[in-house]
């Protein structure tokens, strides 16, 4: 199977934004066991900006841009070091691509280079990791330039590959049918086997400080999957090996059905 996963900055560092390594190294170590299982694995990470400032010392994710591109470009080779040194650990070599919406914009002959560096990396065993290039695209350039956030950026590249399932790794268990801050008889929705107006009604606000999206946005992305007949679930990261349940059918999180046609 070909799996698309995108971890979350909430996932990957403490509120600090130093890097929450327990954590890293339980993923890294999940991921490689279901690549030797037979599995495809290509890795969307967040966690740039956070582990940039904070290995910047700075006191907080800086507001910005020039700020947030400087402490991505810091980030983005701690981060890379960390994936390097948790999967040759376990025998997986790791390939970076940044990239950018035109990248892999429909119609372009850079989404056909994408596909071609893909495709090869995969044959050659290698498990991409990729992360929009925080350094150059920003929100302000315009939105044919920038996505904006890795969680449609994971699922405009799950359509892409024609990925068979896109796993979003958060700091929430899943879509509920109202606000669990809130609410605390709110129910976690299992199955959505339609993203309807009522579903897309349930998204609330952003999640984390650390992080860039939140509901919406993660609902976005299951209507571009799901679209594109991959199915995607929304689980919660801080349990790195909640991905064997999901890959196995079993029940976690909020899976995402094709919907028929």
């Amino acid at each position: 199977m070909r799996i698309v996963v995108k971890v979350g900055t909430s996932t990957l560092a403490y509120p600090t934004g130093r890097l929450n390594i327990q954590r890293m190294e339980r993923l890294c170590k999940t991921l490689s066991d279901l690549k030797n299982a037979g599995h495809e694995i290509i890795l969307v990470s967040s966690g740039a900006i956070a582990m940039g400032f904070g290995k910047l010392n700075l006191s907080e994710r800086p507001k910005d841009m020039p700020g947030k591109q400087a402490s991505a470009a810091v980030g983005q080779c701690e981060l890379m070091y960390v994936y390097d040194k948790l999967f040759t650990e376990y025998n997986h070599i790791v390939g970076q691509l940044l990239i950018t919406a035109p990248d892999i914009a429909d119609g372009g002959s850079r989404k056909a280079n994408f596909h071609n560096t893909m495709d090869r990396l995969l044959e050659l065993g290698a498990l991409p990791v990729i992360n929009e290039n925080d350094t150059v695209a920003t929100d302000e350039v315009g939105v044919e330039n920038t996505i904006g956030e890795n969680d449609s950026l994971s699922a405009i590249v799950a359509a892409a590959i024609g990925a068979d399932l896109l796993i979003l790794l958060s700091d929430i268990d899943g879509l509920y049918d109202s606000d669990p801050h809130r609410n605390p008889d709110a129910r976690l929705i299992e199955t959505v086997p339609v993203i309807d107006a009522h579903i897309l009604s349930l998204a609330g606000d952003k999640g984390s400080a650390l992080a860039t999206g939140g509901m919406v946005t993660k609902l976005h992305a299951a209507q571009i999957a799901t679209a594109a007949g991959c199915e995607m679930v929304i689980a919660n990261g801080e349990k790195p090996e909640v991905l064997y349940d999901i890959v196995a059918g079993r029940r976690a999180g909020t899976r995402f059905l094709i919907p028929h046609s």
